[in-house]
């Protein structure tokens, strides 16, 4: 899609613009700052073990300059933030490109509590044993920091602001520093923004049956438009496709005639009852909600291709449990919805209003017009693995300008993955 390349600027812009008025930074009125409680002193958010699912997970070994996974871990050199760099050898600005997008979070939110002070990075990467075993500063997982002042009594409320810019795990640990980390790169946690697997199956206009890692420029796969009705909506391209991966995907089952979809935990789903109305994502579908994968309840109702009728009907959802599998897809349409595994679903994640992130990918939709125009013969879907460049843009603008509470906690970009 070498057209999409010339819309880049003026879909962040578009999207900036869009989202302006809504929560977060952005133009228009300014909204009062939120209340921050301090952490205590020895406090620990969340309140589990920091090698847990619930937090940073499990210690993955230790990276050393000669190690494959050295290329894991990025230099930051954020001037908004003062690195001790005891051994003067650069250590304590490595970091997972994770760890790097909280901890340069965290500096703006420094600076804007306490304007004049900077974050300052005291203990980074570890290469010198200096921590204690299965420490993830051995992964450049996890930093300890204080403010440049070192005035100790702004250190509850750093911890607060760690945990408001996304760490995984915050340790108000002494009275000289906080400790805070992240999970894996690679990790099924850090990595289950929103796809299917691969063996997911979806129907072509011709009756066909294909699995979505299958798809191609040219099919057609059924969706629904706005008001419900079934319709066959081209296939764009995947903003994510990553078939060497295992991720773990939420089952959600429904009543008989029962019906399973497999999605990861930032997907959106259409849900309707048990206080799904409206919500973060407004009213999209047959007046149902979207939501996070993870949020859907048993009891709830999704929409499910009703096959005597041709046309959808909500079924209760009486069952949801996870399962890991090979492979993850995430396949984006004109129409922005899908329908696999004869569940509908959104083709989107992470930010809780599909309307939004169909609109935001609307230059997509453009980009990808024009080039079929242009180019009528030349395949525009890309074969590349991992998350697509676009994606990443929505996504960062989408941490600058939108409420933490909007975004998926696992804080993945913003695309269809």
């Amino acid at each position: 899609m070498m057209v999409l390349a010339r819309f880049a600027l003026l879909a962040a812009l578009a999207l900036s613009l869009a989202l302006a008025c809504g929560p977060g930074r952005g133009y228009g009125r300014r909204k009062h700052p939120k209340k921050l409680t301090p952490l205590a002193y020895k406090q620990f958010i969340p309140n589990v073990a920091e090698k847990t699912l619930g937090a940073s997970g499990r210690y993955e070994g230790k990276i050393t300059r000669n190690s494959e996974r050295f290329k894991e871990l990025i230099p930051n050199y954020n001037p908004d933030i003062i690195f001790k760099d005891e051994e003067n050898t650069g250590a304590d600005r490595l970091m997972t490109q994770r760890c790097k997008d909280k901890l340069n979070s965290l500096a703006i939110s420094v600076m804007n509590q306490w304007p004049g002070v900077k974050l300052r990075v005291t203990e980074g990467w570890d290469e010198d044993g200096h921590h204690f075993e299965e420490s993830l500063h051995y992964e450049g997982r996890a930093v300890d920091i204080t403010t440049s002042d070192r005035d100790k009594s702004k250190y509850g409320t750093l911890s607060r602001l760690a945990v408001e810019a996304g760490f995984d795990w915050v340790y108000y640990e002494s009275k000289a520093h906080i400790h805070c980390s992240v999970k894996a790169e690679n990790s099924v946690a850090a990595k289950s923004g929103g796809c299917f697997p691969g063996e997911s199956l979806v129907r072509l206009r011709d009756g066909r049956m294909k699995t979505v890692m299958e798809l191609e420029h040219g099919d057609e796969v059924l969706a629904a438009d706005d008001t419900g009705a079934l319709i066959y909506s081209e296939f764009l391209m995947f903003t994510d496709q990553e078939p060497e991966t295992r991720r773990v995907f939420y089952v959600i089952e429904t009543r008989a005639p029962a019906q399973r979809i497999l999605l990861t935990a930032a997907h959106l789903l259409f849900v309707l009852g048990n206080g799904t109305d409206g919500g973060n994502g407004g009213k999209s579908i047959l007046g149902m909600s979207a939501k996070f994968a993870s949020e859907v309840r048993p009891g709830q109702k999704v929409l499910v291709v009703d096959e005597d009728k041709g046309q959808l009907t909500p079924l209760e959802v009486v069952r949801i449990y996870t399962e890991e599998r090979h492979g993850s897809y995430a396949p984006i349409t004109s129409h922005g919805t899908i329908v696999v595994d004869q569940v509908l679903a959104s083709c989107y994640a992470v930010v809780q209003n599909h309307r939004l992130a169909h609109w935001a990918f609307a230059p997509v939709r453009l980009a990808h017009r024009i080039s079929s125009l242009l180019f009528p013969k030349t395949s525009q879907t890309s074969n590349s693995t991992g998350i697509h460049w676009y994606s990443r843009v929505l996504h960062q603008i989408g941490t600058w300008i939108l409420d933490k509470n909007s975004l998926h906690p696992l804080g993945m970009p913003l695309h269809n993955s």
